[in-house]
């Protein structure tokens, strides 16, 4: 008699073809595209798609209600996800300036320049494709079939980690302990959105968190 597969394998295997298909674009293009081509096609074609396809025709239930992308609590979300997010932003120009304490940056004059409004403009596409993957698709259904929130976050943060992977490899301009760093402060970024999801039950603020970490990576390492 055939084994029945569980809500939760199938959900780990749209992750893993998700992963396999990013790694296939990864080796064969790496950067040769601009960054908005990768943040507002490629990722949303390959991460949220398939999210999407499963919902819809396996779930039966509505896209957005299940991947926790709601605005019940979004003032509430908004703050909060800024004033974490905030804390990663200084947290990299602080990590920036000791690290090159003779180079001086208006970190004002730097966050409302017209190329960091672009890139925040990219870097919420990022995070919106990646966390309704990691949080809203993964680590909802962990939780909701372990209802262990530990074990739900570790998993889904090493899955994160790995998802990750292609995307650090094949970039020139991250190597040797840059990259060691970002893979340490990718897992603290997981750990961190994960409890903010379990605890608010949105994808808000995990989203601006996300965004706000990843432009501190762009602006400062």
């Amino acid at each position: 008699m055939k084994e029945k597969v569980s809500a939760t394998q199938k959900a780990l295997n749209v992750w893993a073809i998700v992963l396999i298909l990013w790694s296939i674009y990864r080796a064969n293009f790496r950067t040769d595209f601009p960054i908005w081509f990768d943040e507002f096609i490629m990722k949303p074609l390959f991460f949220i798609l398939p999210v999407y396809a499963y919902i819809r025709k396996i779930e039966l239930k509505p896209f957005f209600e299940r991947v926790g992308l709601h605005t019940k609590s979004l003032g509430g979300d908004i703050l909060i996800g800024l004033a974490v997010g905030m804390g990663f932003l200084f947290s990299g120009y602080i990590a920036s300036t000791l690290r090159t304490p003779a180079t001086h940056i208006d970190i004002f004059t730097l966050i409302i320049s017209t190329q960091t409004l672009y890139l925040l403009f990219v870097v919420l596409a990022t995070a919106f494709s990646e966390e309704i993957l990691s949080r809203g698709f993964i680590l909802k259904r962990l939780y909701e079939d372990s209802r262990s929130a530990f074990q739900a976050i570790v998993i889904s943060s090493v899955l994160f980690f790995f998802l990750h992977i292609p995307m650090l490899f094949t970039s020139e301009k991250i190597t040797g302990i840059l990259l060691l760093r970002i893979m340490t402060t990718d897992l603290l970024l997981s750990v961190v959105v994960s409890i903010l999801f379990l605890q608010r039950k949105s994808l808000i603020s995990p989203i601006i968190v996300h965004a706000l970490y990843n432009l501190s990576l762009i602006l400062f390492i």
